[in-house]
């Protein structure tokens, strides 16, 4: 008699058990089992090293991982006129993750974001250049990004920047530099540096003149004479004219 209540009271608990599993929803039973394959995600990297140190010497790890980035989705090359900039983004589509880099250096992190789609907006630069990532849908689970500099896409800025920079490449002393001058200020930067410089007025127009290390350097401006091409600049370096970067 015992045995046959044990019995029933088995095939209750079963009958229970199954109710509740048919219970369950398909979501519920996703977002379960998530979280065991996370975990094993974490752990199957360390378990395969075996060697819980760090691969870089003396502990000085970079500041990023190609490895760890595992949702990156987008990259872009920002020259500006402390020089060119890499900007990284990361943007998980489950946990709507969003870490931006700006350098190799994380400028934003955001580890759970409900939304999926909008923006992030930080500062590039020694100038502090305003920059916006936006994300968007495209269609299903499918995202597109778009940085804008200065509220302009990248493509329009870098456009609008060609008439208002020149820039030039050169090699001194087997170092490289990049000169770059901000036609509208006359600024002149040189590796990420803004140069302090003198100008000075010439018969034939002016000419800005600054050093980089034991080198004399000024930029000549001087007219065109056509009103479409205006005021032609040219960098001399050691009464050497430079080509300048198309």
């Amino acid at each position: 008699m015992q045995f046959k209540k044990r019995i029933a009271k088995l095939e209750k608990s079963f009958a229970h058990v199954i109710f509740v599993a048919l219970n369950l929803s398909l979501l519920q039973f996703c977002f379960f089992l998530s979280w065991p394959l996370i975990g094993l995600k974490t752990v199957l990297p360390a378990m395969a090293s075996g060697d819980d140190s760090p691969i870089f010497e003396d502990d000085e790890s970079p500041p990023y991982s190609l490895e760890k980035m595992t949702d990156l989705v987008a990259v872009w090359d920002v020259a500006l006129s402390d020089g060119v900039h890499k900007i990284e983004f990361e943007h998980g589509t489950t946990s709507g993750k969003r870490v931006v880099y700006v350098d190799g250096k994380e400028e934003i992190r955001k580890e759970w974001m409900f939304k999926l789609v909008g923006k992030e907006t930080f500062c590039v630069g020694a100038a502090k250049t305003k920059a916006t990532i936006n994300i968007d849908a495209v269609s299903g689970f499918a995202y597109e990004y778009t940085l804008e500099i200065n509220g302009k896409s990248l493509k329009k800025y870098m456009e609008s920047r060609s008439k208002t920079t020149n820039t030039w490449v050169l090699q001194l002393d087997n170092e490289d530099f990049r000169v770059v001058l901000e036609k509208d200020t006359m600024d002149v930067w040189c590796n990420g540096k803004k140069m302090e410089t003198a100008g000075e007025f010439v018969d034939d127009g002016t000419e800005t003149h600054f050093s980089i290390g034991n080198h004399d350097c000024y930029i000549k401006a001087v007219s065109s004479g056509k009103r479409k091409e205006g005021i032609i600049h040219t960098l001399i370096v050691d009464n050497r004219e430079i080509a300048e970067i198309p």
